[in-house]
C-alpha cells in the first residue's frame, strides 16, 4: 500500500502548507502530495480563503524533490483543455517528471455561478469532460493534434515542449459516478479516486470499474485504485492507520490523507512515524 498527503489550500498559511510538504517530501513512507481546485473553502467558512491550485502546486513542486505531486483534481470547466495539457506538460518538467494529472468534471454550481463559468446539467457536464480527456492525453502524446467535437475544436494543435514522462503524466481521473465517470476513467485513467469511502462503498464502486473495465476491454489491473481519508489535526493516529488497513483489505492500493485545517507538519510526522 502506498500513502499521500493531501493539503487543499484553504484557511490556510502558505508557510503551514509548505512545510507540510517538506516534511512529506523527507518522509519516505509517503508517496505523494496533493492540492485541489476550487477557489471557495469546501471546509469551514465558505467565504474564507481559498488559493489556487496551480500556482501553488507549482511552488510546492519547487520546494520538494522526491514525492509526486498532482491535484487532487482539476475541474473541467475552469480551464480549456489545451490550456490545462500545456500547463501540465511545463510542470511535469518543472518538477522532474513527478507529475500526476488530476482531471474532474466539475460540481461546484456557487464558484461557477460566482465567476460566470459555465457549469452545464449533468449530461452535458460529462459529455464536455469526455471530450477534455481525450483532448488532454492526445496533447500530452502525439505531435498534432486535430479534434472536431461539440465542445471544443483543435486544428493541428501543438503542446510542445513534452514533459519527462512516457506518455505523458498519469491521468487520475476522481469521482464515483457510476454510468459516466467511472466510465470515463475505465477508458483513460491511469489512476482512480473515490473520495472520502468506506471500505463497502469502495467495494461497490470497485465493482462497477470492473464492469466498465470489460466492456471497454481494459485490463483493470493498469488503474491504480485510491481513497482519500480526512485527517483532522486531533486525528488519533491510531484511528487514521486502522482505517488505512481496513480500506486496503477491500483491494485500495493508496490512501491519501486529506488534511482539516489548522495544517500541522507534526501531525503528519506522527502519521508517518506510525505507517512506517
Amino acid at each position: 500500500m502506498k500513502f499521500g498527503i493531501k493539503t487543499p489550500p484553504q484557511h490556510c498559511s502558505w508557510q503551514d502548507m509548505l512545510d507540510v510538504w517538506r516534511l512529506t517530501d523527507e518522509m519516505t513512507v509517503f508517496d505523494t502530495c496533493w492540492n485541489f481546485d476550487h477557489f471557495y473553502p469546501l471546509v469551514g467558512d465558505a467565504n474564507g480563503p481559498c488559493m489556487e491550485a496551480w500556482v501553488t502546486l507549482t511552488a510546492l513542486a519547487s520546494n520538494t524533490s522526491r514525492v509526486r505531486i498532482g491535484c487532487m483534481v482539476n475541474g473541467a470547466p475552469y480551464r480549456h483543455p489545451a490550456l490545462t495539457a500545456n500547463m501540465a506538460a511545463s510542470l511535469d518538467i518543472v518538477s522532474n517528471g513527478r507529475l500526476n494529472l488530476g482531471l474532474g468534471a466539475g460540481w461546484h454550481e456557487a464558484e461557477c455561478a460566482a465567476y460566470g463559468i459555465e457549469l452545464l446539467p449533468l449530461k452535458q457536464r460529462m459529455d464536455r469532460f469526455e471530450e477534455a480527456v481525450q483532448l488532454i492525453r492526445q496533447l500530452l502524446t502525439q505531435e498534432h493534434t486535430s479534434f472536431q467535437g461539440e465542445y471544443y475544436c483543435l486544428t493541428e494543435a501543438r503542446c510542445e515542449p513534452k514533459g519527462p514522462q512516457p506518455g505523458g503524466p498519469p491521468i487520475v481521473i476522481g469521482g464515483g459516478g457510476e454510468k459516466r465517470t467511472l466510465k470515463i476513467a475505465a477508458r483513460y485513467a491511469d489512476h482512480w479516486n473515490l473520495p472520502f469511502a468506506t471500505p463497502e462503498q469502495f467495494r461497490a464502486k470497485h465493482e462497477v470499474l470492473l464492469g466498465h473495465c470489460e466492456a471497454v476491454g481494459r485490463d483493470p489491473k493498469e488503474i491504480e485504485c485510491s481513497v482519500q481519508i480526512a485527517l483532522a489535526a486531533d486525528t488519533a493516529v491510531s484511528e487514521a492507520v486502522e482505517t488505512a488497513h481496513a480500506l486496503e483489505e477491500a483491494g485500495v492500493d493508496t490512501i491519501i490523507y486529506s488534511l482539516r485545517p489548522p495544517y500541522l507538519a507534526a501531525t503528519v510526522e506522527a502519521l508517518g512515524t506510525a505507517l512506517e
